[in-house]
C-alpha cells in the first residue's frame, strides 16, 4: 500500500508529508483547492509524463516520493530483484522524482537512479489510478484477457498453451532447418559428394597438424647434427679412443702408490675423475644418437602428410584444426540428402502432432476463457443497477482464432458495454462516457476483488454526476473494495466521503503566497465538512444533522 506521499514545490505546494493507513481514505475539498495538484503529484511518482509547469513559481526544482509498503510476496519484488533494484528496501519501496523547471526529470527507485520507462512499470505494479482523464489499466484491452485468466484461476490452463505453442515452434524450427540443409546439399550435390570422399579419404585428425609439425622439426635438426654426434662418439668410443690407455695408466699409479704414501693421491684422483668423465660423455652420446635415429621415409611421409592436410585447409577454406569438423558436417550433409526424405516425412508427422496439440489445448483454454468471461460479466452486471446503470450490459467479447495461436491462445479478449436498449455495443472505452467509465471499472473491480489488481486503487472523483442513492452505493463499494486493497478517493460525495477510514482536507490559502495544504481531519471537523459538501458554503442545522446520520455505524 502507500504509506506516505512527500511532495515539495510542486504547483501550489511548498512542502507537504502526508501518511496513509490501509482501507479507504478519501480526500475530499472545496473546487479549486488543489485535488487535481496532488493527483498530478502522485502520477509524476510513479512515472507519468513530466512538465516544467508543475514547478513552483520561483523555484528550479520540485520533488515527489511516495513511499510503499508492499508484502514480500507481491511480484513486484521479484521485478526489483530482477533490476538490482532491492537494496534499500527493508523499510519500503520509494519511487522518487525530480522535475525542473526546464522540463527535465529524473526518476530514482530506492535511491538508485533509473529510466522513466522502469519507474512506470514498477508504478504499474503498485497503484492504479482510475478517472475521467487518467490512465487506467484496465481500459486496455491488453489486459483484459489476463483479467479474465486470473478471475478463472486459469493460470496452469495458460501455462500449458504456453508449453505446447514452444514445442510446435522448436518441431517447426527443426523441421525447417532440415529443409534448408537438404536444399542446400541438393544444389551443390557432385561437390558434397567428391568433397566428402576426399575428406574421408584424407581421414583429418584434430591436433595433427601440430604433432606432424613438431615430429617435421625434430628430425630435420636430428640430420642437421647427426654426424657430429656420430664424429665424437667414434672419438670416445672408436679404435682411437684413449680410454683403454688412460684407465691402464690409472691401474699402473694405483699400484704403485702405496709404495710412495701419498704422493700420488691427488693425481689418482683426478685421474680416476677424468676417466668417469669420458665415460659418462661416451653413455650420454650413445643416448643422443638413439634419439637422433630416425627413418628418412619418416620424415618424407610426414612431411607429405603435413603438405596435404595445409592443401585441403587452403581448398575448402578451413584452419587445419577444423577440417576433421568440417568433413564431419559435409558427411552429415550428404546423409541428409540421402535420408532426408525419410527424416523430412518424420519431421513433419512430428511438426502436424504439436499443432494439433496446440489446438486441442488452446480451443479447451477457449472454452475455459468464454465461461470465465461469462461468469466475470453477470458478476459486474449485479452491480450495475445500484450504480445507476440499470439499462447498461457489460460482456466480454471473445475472437478466437485457432489459425493464429500465440503462447497466450488463440483468443483477444475485450471488455464491451451497452449502455442503453437499442444502442450499440462496443468497446468500453469508446462507448461509455467519462462517468459511466468510471462506474464500470468500479464495477470491475469489485467484482475481481483482490485479484488482478495492483495493491492501492485510486479513483478520481468517480462519483460526479451522480447523488443519493447511486452516491451511496459508491461509497459502499469502495469500503468492500477496501477490504482486499487499499482505496484511496477523491471526492465531492458526502455518501463516499462517510464511509471512509481515513478522511483527509484539502485546503487553499496563505497571505503572502497561496499554497495548497492537506491534512487529517478529526471527527468533529470531519462532520462540519461533511455537512458542507451536503450544503454548500453556509452550513446548516439540517445538512449537520444529515452529516451525523451518514457517519453512523452501518
Amino acid at each position: 500500500m502507500l504509506s506516505a506521499l512527500s511532495i515539495r514545490d510542486i504547483v501550489l505546494i511548498r512542502e507537504l508529508e502526508i501518511e496513509f493507513d490501509d482501507g479507504l481514505a478519501v480526500l475530499s475539498g472545496e473546487t479549486g483547492a488543489g485535488k487535481s495538484i496532488l493527483l498530478d503529484s502522485l502520477s509524476l511518482a510513479l512515472g507519468a509524463r513530466g512538465d516544467g509547469d508543475l514547478v513552483r513559481v520561483g523555484q528550479n526544482q520540485g520533488q515527489v516520493s511516495a513511499i510503499f509498503d508492499v508484502p514480500s510476496s507481491h511480484s513486484v519484488h521479484q521485478y526489483l530483484q530482477e533490476n538490482d533494484l532491492l537494496s534499500g528496501a527493508e523499510d519500503g519501496i520509494i519511487l522518487r522524482r525530480t522535475q525542473n523547471a526546464d522540463g527535465r526529470t529524473r526518476a530514482y527507485i530506492n535511491d538508485q537512479a533509473v529510466s522513466v520507462s522502469l519507474l512506470k512499470t514498477v508504478g504499474r505494479h503498485l497503484v492504479e489510478i482510475h478517472g475521467q482523464h487518467e490512465e487506467r489499466a484496465m481500459v486496455d484491452p491488453a489486459t483484459h484477457r489476463n483479467l479474465v485468466d486470473l478471475f478463472g484461476g486459469l493460470e496452469r490452463d495458460v501455462a500449458e498453451v504456453g508449453r505446447a505453442h514452444e514445442d510446435w515452434r522448436f518441431a517447426v524450427r527443426e523441421l525447417n532447418q532440415l529443409k534448408s540443409r537438404i536444399e542446400k546439399a541438393a544444389s551443390d550435390a557432385d561437390y558434397l559428394r567428391s568433397s566428402v570422399e576426399e575428406l574421408t579419404q584424407l581421414s583429418p585428425q584434430e591436433g595433427e597438424e601440430e604433432e606432424l609439425a613438431g615430429r617435421r622439426q625434430t628430425m630435420m635438426a636430428a640430420e642437421k647434427i647427426a654426424s657430429d654426434i656420430n664424429e665424437a662418439h667414434e672419438v670416445l668410443a672408436g679404435q682411437a679412443s684413449p680410454t683403454p690407455t688412460l684407465v691402464s695408466a690409472l691401474r699402473k699409479l694405483e699400484r704403485k702408490a702405496d709404495a710412495a704414501p701419498g704422493l700420488l693421491d691427488t693425481a689418482i684422483e683426478a685421474f680416476s675423475m677424468a676417466v668417469d668423465a669420458l665415460s659418462q660423455a661416451e653413455s650420454e652420446l650413445e643416448h643422443a644418437l638413439r634419439l637422433s635415429e630416425f627413418d628418412p621415409r619418416e620424415l618424407e611421409n610426414a612431411e607429405e602428410r603435413l603438405f596435404a592436410l595445409r592443401a585441403a585447409s587452403r581448398k575448402y577454406k578451413v584452419p587445419v584444426e577444423g577440417l576433421a569438423a568440417h568433413s564431419a558436417k559435409l558427411a552429415q550433409d550428404l546423409h541428409d540428402l540421402d535420408a532426408g526424405e525419410d527424416r523430412l516425412v518424420e519431421l513433419e508427422k512430428q511438426a502436424k502432432e504439436k499443432r494439433a496439440t496446440l489446438v486441442e489445448t488452446s480451443f479447451m483454454l477457449s472454452e475455459a476463457r468464454r465461461k470465465s468471461g461469462e461468469a466475470l460479466s453477470a458478476n459486474v452486471m449485479k452491480e450495475l443497477p445500484a450504480l445507476k446503470l440499470e439499462q447498461a450490459r457489460f460482456f466480454v467479447q471473445q475472437d478466437v482464432s485457432l489459425d493464429e495461436i500465440t503462447a497466450e491462445g488463440a483468443d483477444t479478449l475485450e471488455f464491451f458495454v451497452q449502455t442503453n436498449p437499442g444502442t450499440r455495443a462496443g468497446a468500453m472505452m469508446k462507448v461509455a462516457s467519462g462517468g459511466e467509465l468510471s462506474r464500470f471499472l468500479l464495477a470491475l473491480k469489485v467484482a475481481l476483488a483482490d485479484r488482478g489488481s495492483a495493491p492501492t486503487l485510486v479513483f478520481d472523483e468517480i462519483d460526479t454526476g451522480v447523488g443519493g442513492a447511486v452516491a451511496d452505493a459508491i461509497g459502499a463499494r469502495l469500503a468492500n473494495l477496501s477490504d482486499h486493497v487499499q482505496v484511496l478517493s477523491v471526492t465531492h460525495a458526502p455518501q463516499v466521503a462517510a464511509r471512509a477510514n481515513n478522511h483527509f482536507l484539502i485546503s487553499k490559502g496563505g497571505r503572502e503566497t497561496v499554497e495548497t495544504r492537506v491534512e487529517p481531519i478529526a471527527e468533529d471537523v470531519r462532520l462540519e465538512e461533511i455537512a458542507r459538501m451536503l450544503s454548500g458554503a453556509e452550513v446548516t442545522s439540517e445538512a449537520r444533522a444529515a452529516a451525523a446520520s451518514l457517519l453512523k455505524p452501518r
